[in-house]
């Protein structure tokens, strides 16, 4: 039996480095998993749009679809605009929305790989504060989730960890920075809890900057572990019961902590 295509739904932005990180983590998910036919679509300012890559697959004669959110909450464009495009599929074609990608153990050492990349080692652990700084939202779920990743985290060796939120929630990344520093902190890192560039790891840069923080890690791109992660949710999504056809998706259960 043929595999369910899979459709990665990313949101999109007027900054290119997003695309092209979107797609480089599309080519690793490709190299991890050969013979597995992996399509792009964006909700917004880029091509292809997800009706069009429907579309196309529907002519081409795909009946399946396993639609990965980009996404590391489950937020309102998982939760609403992401579901309300894929209601729109093309009738006969049965679509299934995968789970959110974040929370996962996979994505923790993610953060880690990109703090280690930005000249941290492992030893530097029981030193280092770290500001989990996310995009943010205005979804106390979504939130929720980010506050519990510290905490999790901060389990695992770093001196302290706190969350911080680029946009709609606080605090901001430089307040995060400054707080740890009046806590004793000595030396921070600032760890992007974003899948690609864009304005609002930029303004989480800006921050970091600005209060001082010591290292500042990259996004997390195109890392092995969030194509792993990717094919998890994929591989959950083909054998979850249910979905519809006539063109109306099939929204996968939560994740645990309620990503």
């Amino acid at each position: 039996m043929t595999e369910p295509v899979l459709l990665v739904i990313a949101h999109g932005s007027r900054d290119p480095r997003h695309a092209a990180t979107v797609h480089a983590l599309v080519e690793r998910v490709r190299a991890l998993r050969p013979g597995l036919r992996v399509e792009t679509g964006f909700l917004d300012f880029n091509v292809p749009s997800v009706p069009s890559v429907l579309e196309s697959l529907a002519a081409r004669g795909v009946s399946e679809v396993i639609a990965q959110p980009l996404l590391l909450t489950r937020a309102f464009h998982a939760k609403a605009d992401i579901p309300a495009v894929l209601r729109e599929a093309p009738a006969g074609m049965r679509v299934r929305q995968a789970a959110v990608l974040g929370p996962s153990p996979l994505l923790t050492a993610a953060l880690e790989r990109r703090l280690y990349e930005a000249g941290l080692t492992p030893g530097d652990k029981p030193t280092t504060g770290v500001v989990l700084a996310s995009a943010g939202s205005t979804d106390p779920e979504a939130i929720a989730v980010i506050a519990e990743i510290a905490r999790e985290w901060r389990h695992t060796g770093w001196c302290a960890v706190r969350p911080a939120f680029a946009s709609a929630s606080l605090p901001r990344t430089a307040d995060a920075v400054r707080a740890l520093r009046a806590e004793g902190v000595h030396r921070i890192a600032v760890a992007p809890y974003v899948l690609a560039p864009g304005l609002l790891p930029d303004r989480i840069a800006r921050g970091a900057a600005e209060a001082g923080a010591e290292v500042l890690a990259a996004v997390l791109g195109p890392a092995p572990e969030v194509a792993r992660v990717l094919l998890q949710r994929y591989d959950a999504a083909v054998r979850a019961p249910g979905g519809h056809r006539s063109g109306t998706a099939a929204v996968e259960g939560r994740v645990s902590l309620g990503a």
